[in-house]
């Protein structure tokens, strides 16, 4: 007889939670219930998981009596303070924040890359940011066959990473620029909601994303260096694999792109061999015709599942180095598709 799960959704409300609920849905998954939850401020709502219609319940820590799989998405500070009394409890959490993915006991995982990792979790798992997702999936076919010196990563990033607020900000300011309206009086959350300053996205550009470090860097800069070097190598600070980022909000609603410039071991290889294994890679689309204009758009990687990569070509003036172009669904791959494929490989490699 099939084993079937309790599941519970923590921050079921918000945009990834959303997400959560449909991937759920669709996944290989047997579920026996589901359990809603979210903030007193959000409790009672009501969700469909399958036809059913859920009250969402407000979190307590006898919210995960009984529950075998967390699916988390509410928030560092609500993961920190909820996850351990789930474990405790029994459950196993995968979590969508960055409140867990550098620390050394938790596995940080796309399944399609480093899925060995789950087998090492002592009951959370962290999924990682949602731009490094998209850009270990594209280049971890070339690290396995090619091997991977360094990586120079830009990335255009959407409104929808800084959560449905900063979604519905950037259509106001849209319609207040069509109007003749000063945008900066809708500009609260972004760049990013701690900081001081706050300014307009319709229209405009912002490189930074997170908050701003002594370093020069931003968090955002800092969570894809060492967290592609966790999940490639196993180690966040690996001198194995250089790694740098410039990160830029752009007036996208959703789906990431990246420019991606990186430097392979082996210099015999070609753009038509990188083209290869990015296409064999599962949970990969090769888009890469320019004859006929042919290249991923974040428009029409909405709503779909895997990474797409397109304009990958030599850089003719150093040997052994390729650029590409990586897009994806940063609330899907990106975060809820992610959580529910690593909750489905627990389930498949038997380790809840």
């Amino acid at each position: 007889m099939t084993k079937e799960y309790n599941v519970a959704i923590l921050g079921a409300t918000g945009a990834v939670g959303t997400r959560m609920i449909e991937q759920l849905e669709q996944s290989t998954i047997p579920v026996k219930n589901v359990k809603l939850l979210a903030s007193a401020r959000s409790a009672g709502k009501k969700l469909k998981f399958k036809g059913e219609e859920l009250t969402v319940e407000e979190t307590t820590p006898e919210s995960f009596d009984g529950i075998d799989i967390v699916l988390s998405s509410a928030g560092g500070a609500v993961s920190k303070k909820f996850l351990p009394e789930a474990v405790k409890r029994g459950a196993v959490c995968v979590d969508n924040t960055s409140a867990f993915r550098m620390e050394p006991d938790v596995p940080l995982v796309v399944p399609e890359v480093n899925s060995e990792a789950l087998k090492n979790h002592h009951g959370i798992i962290a999924n990682p940011n949602c731009s490094t997702i998209q850009m270990v999936m594209a280049l971890e076919p070339v690290r396995r066959k090619f091997g991977l010196k360094q990586i120079i990563v830009s990335t255009y990033q959407a409104a929808s990473g800084a959560g449905q607020a900063a979604l519905d900000e950037l259509a106001k300011e849209a319609q207040d620029y069509l109007d003749g309206k000063d945008m900066q009086e809708d500009a609260h959350i972004l760049p990013t909601k701690g900081d001081k300053k706050h300014y307009p996205l319709a229209f405009n550009l912002l490189p930074q994303i997170d908050v701003l470090e002594d370093s020069g860097y931003s968090h955002e800069e800092w969570k894809m260096i060492h967290e592609t070097k966790k999940i490639m190598l196993g180690d966040m600070n690996s001198p194995e694999i250089k790694v740098t980022a410039t990160c830029v909000r752009v007036p996208v609603p959703i789906s990431h792109g990246e420019s991606v410039y990186f430097t392979v071991k082996d210099e015999s290889a070609t753009a038509q061999d990188i083209m290869d294994a990015v296409a064999a890679f599962p949970g990969n689309v090769l888009e890469d015709d320019i004859k006929n204009q042919i290249y991923p758009q974040p428009i029409n990687a909405v709503g779909k599942r895997e990474t797409f990569v397109g304009r990958i070509r030599p850089d003719y003036e150093n040997k052994g180095a390729f650029n590409m172009w990586v897009v994806a669904d940063n609330l899907l791959k990106g975060a809820a598709w992610n959580t529910v494929e690593n909750a489905e490989y627990l389930v498949k490699m038997n380790l809840i």
